[in-house]
């Protein structure tokens, strides 16, 4: 049975980390979109003047050095029935074992880079730089694609296959936003978040003339009446 010609193609919300050297390691498409998304803005201010009150200086204190931090709250549902029902051999072997590890590479240095340090620190190199975890990219419908940097999750695993694979979890991700004020305006990164403040600049506007229209019309209602 086909179904309803008029219904509206599902998107699907994805987590990407951006890995040159396994680009393939970390890309987790949600199976299922979360029913809620929680996000939290705070304002970033300039500092402080440091004078007897401890709040900014006189005339300076709307001044922003930066767009807010935001952070976002979700819930991921991993399930296997559907692949289990399909006979996936992968599934059957592994269960969500492997988009599990997905996620959690996104938190995980590169093992080479942790073994190269090793080495350089074994012969003798002072200073050996931290490896650098993979730009996470939340994809949230074409209107919010943003860097994010994955801060933590809690995994509950609530149903196992024979072999104690896990094959139905639920994963609560905590993300902060990551702006041009952390990553530069001139990085892959700090363009994107650009791109999508430039949208929400937009909509913004479109929100402003919806409004003034309405006002107007309401205006001009009480008049005639």
């Amino acid at each position: 049975m086909s179904s309803f010609p008029n219904s509206p193609r599902l998107q699907k919300g994805a987590l990407i980390g951006l890995d040159p050297i396994n680009p393939l390691a970390s890309i987790i498409v949600f199976q299922y979109n979360p029913e809620t998304l929680s996000r939290t803005l705070r304002a970033r201010t300039t500092p402080a003047s440091g004078g007897a009150g401890g709040g900014a200086a006189p005339g300076e204190a709307m001044r922003l050095s930066g767009p807010p931090e935001e952070s976002i709250q979700l819930q991921v549902v991993l399930d296997a029935t559907d692949q289990m029902e399909k006979a996936d051999p992968i599934t059957a072997q592994l269960g969500i074992h492997p988009q599990l590890a997905s996620l959690e590479m996104l938190l995980y240095p590169k093992s080479a880079m942790v073994i190269a340090n090793e080495v350089l620190m074994q012969a003798g190199v002072i200073e050996v730089i931290p490896p650098e975890a993979p730009l996470a990219i939340l994809v949230w419908g074409v209107k919010r694609v943003l860097p994010v940097r994955l801060s933590g999750f809690t995994i509950n695993e609530e149903m196992f296959d024979p072999n104690l694979n896990p094959i139905h979890a639920k994963v609560s991700l905590d993300l902060n936003v990551l702006s041009y004020h952390d990553l530069g305006l001139l990085s892959p990164g700090g363009g994107l978040f650009m791109a999508h403040q430039l949208i929400k600049e937009g909509m913004a506007t479109i929100n402003g003339v919806s409004a003034g229209v309405s006002a107007a019309g309401n205006f001009s209602a009480s008049f005639s009446i």
